[in-house]
């Protein structure tokens, strides 16, 4: 994440974190918590204040929570059962460490040229037939919002194409379009995946 980008969501870590309140009643991290072994040891990766890892917590998992932004990572902190930490994409190596990874509107702030290896190192770090979920905007190009958080943005088919280019295999998908910290309704789809 850029340090302009890493800025903003700093600077408006509390705002995010009220936005964000209710997105452990998401139903696609049920499904994702629903296809974890009991007990299973997650990654929460761009954990924002931790709502989901926190949901994920509760559900029996051992949760990793990593952030860009030490705001963040001191909120996702205080829910029980949370292990955060502060680290960037490029922080996250290992082998066959976790049964899911959960990356929910997080890499959408990699650089375009970055994806795939990002993609490949998270790979890595599932288990075989572990679970992986991605959330992106969806669209085309690399543009800053209007408070100035760097996005890149992918159509469903491009991305499609970096999962399976990762080993990753794809098997369903959800789209739909909602409202974010800058007020801009934007569309998005979520992609879960086999390693």
């Amino acid at each position: 994440m850029d340090e302009e980008t890493a800025a903003t969501y700093a600077r408006m870590a509390q705002d995010y974190a009220t936005m964000t309140a209710k997105s452990g009643d998401d139903p696609v991290l049920t499904a994702f918590i629903g296809g974890i072994p009991r007990g299973g040891h997650v990654l929460d990766l761009g954990c924002g204040p931790g709502v989901t890892a926190a949901a994920m917590a509760r559900a029996g998992l051992r949760v990793d929570a990593t952030d860009a932004v030490a705001e963040m990572v001191a909120m996702a902190a205080t829910h029980p059962g949370v292990t955060a930490w502060q680290a960037t994409f490029d922080d996250i190596a290992g082998d066959a460490l976790y049964d899911g990874i959960w990356t929910n509107f997080s890499l959408l702030h990699a650089p375009r040229a970055d994806m795939p290896r990002h993609l490949d190192a998270l790979r890595r770090a599932l288990r075989p037939g572990g679970l992986f979920h991605i959330g992106m905007k969806t669209g085309t190009g690399e543009r800053r919002d209007n408070l100035g958080r760097l996005y890149t943005y992918y159509t469903e088919e491009e991305l499609c194409d970096l999962l399976r280019a990762a080993g990753l295999t794809a098997f369903s998908s959800t789209t739909g379009a909602d409202k974010g910290l800058d007020g801009v309704v934007a569309p998005w789809v979520t992609i879960a995946a086999h390693g």
